[in-house]
């Protein structure tokens, strides 16, 4: 499983077609989707990058086999992350986490949407 960290509003724009893929930003602006491996990645990268988003965040579980597109593992060193090189079918997504924060909006805990 893969994890994609999207903001709500992002994750839930109407598509002229709904059964469309999902195709954030980074996919035209840097070729891929960028994923976490896991819990704590995500969490770190809610917490980093996406810590002065407004409005809710999600985190997107991905089954790399239901992706038509290539994942490819990328980094430095030892600390790898998968890139997903085209967008994700709406049909890989298998659940929807959201990032919960605590008072000064630190991402503490990633759980299931109500």
């Amino acid at each position: 499983m893969l994890l994609h960290v999207v903001p709500l509003a992002d994750w839930s724009a109407d598509p002229t077609d709904p059964t469309a893929p999902y195709a954030p930003a980074s996919l035209a602006a840097e070729g891929f989707v960028h994923c976490s491996a896991d819990g704590a990645a995500a969490l770190a990268i809610a917490d980093g990058p996406y810590r002065t988003a407004p409005g809710p965040l999600l985190v997107l579980v991905i089954d790399e086999s239901r992706l038509g597109a290539e994942v490819r593992w990328e980094g430095s060193g030892d600390v790898l992350f998968p890139h997903v090189y085209g967008a994700i079918e709406r049909t890989a997504v298998t659940e929807v986490l959201e990032v919960r924060r605590d008072a000064d909006g630190r991402a503490r805990e990633l759980a299931p949407r109500p």
